[in-house]
């Protein structure tokens, strides 16, 4: 997978306090991604009758232990917003400074909402669940709006990041923003669903997480 790097035109941040503020916003946005799919492939490999072939795993958020894939969604979602934050205080001159990190906050947000609204129980997950799709729920109807939102959201700031990086002739990073944005906009697979949208938030969330370590690197 080709992740993206951000150029940036570092913005002085002044006080020492502030660096140690905003390097604590981009470590914590780097790290939400892995613990995100550390938690869920051990979820996965652990809880009776899930399978990715056909649950997807905001699936994870029920049952008994649906609590913490709840909390997963809601930590990467705030990570996801600590980068929002911290790229708008470095980031502040060009194309995409502003628009961006209002589109990586939109993300986060749908990332939290989602983990706040579990979808439902149904495809015989978790056990005893009913053994095929069920009527959605209202709270599910919002978790997976809040999810396709998100995903638009993310593919919405890649674009205006590649539009940044080909101004400075980034190759790299425009190849890597851009393919990023194309695999967030694909239409959804009607039979391999459940692992387009996880392999589709692996490649977000490593994006997250690159983009955070190289704006990390100049702060």
């Amino acid at each position: 997978m080709v992740t993206s790097t951000i150029p940036q035109a570092v913005h002085d941040l002044g006080a020492p306090a502030a660096r140690r503020r905003t390097r604590g916003l981009l470590t914590a946005a780097a790290l939400a991604g892995p613990f995100f799919y550390v938690s869920s492939a051990v979820q996965a490999l652990t809880r009776e009758g899930f399978d990715i072939r056909i649950h997807p795993l905001s699936q994870l958020a029920t049952g008994g232990l649906g609590w913490l894939q709840q909390v997963s969604f809601v930590l990467a979602g705030l990570g996801a917003i600590a980068f929002a934050v911290a790229h708008r205080c470095i980031v502040s001159t060009g194309a995409g400074s502003r628009i961006a990190p209002i589109l990586l906050s939109v993300f986060g947000a749908g990332f939290l909402i989602a983990g706040c609204f579990p979808m439902d129980a149904q495809n015989g997950f978790p056990i005893g669940a009913p053994a095929g799709v069920v009527e959605m729920s209202w709270h599910s109807i919002v978790h997976t709006a809040a999810a396709a939102v998100s995903f638009i959201a993310l593919a919405g700031a890649c674009i205006a990041l590649l539009v940044r990086s080909i101004r400075r002739r980034r190759v790299w990073a425009s190849i890597g923003n851009g393919l990023v944005a194309v695999v967030l906009l694909l239409p959804m697979s009607p039979t391999e669903s459940s692992i387009q949208i996880a392999v589709t938030g692996l490649i977000a969330l490593s994006w997250v997480t690159v983009s955070a370590l190289r704006l990390r690197s100049g702060v």
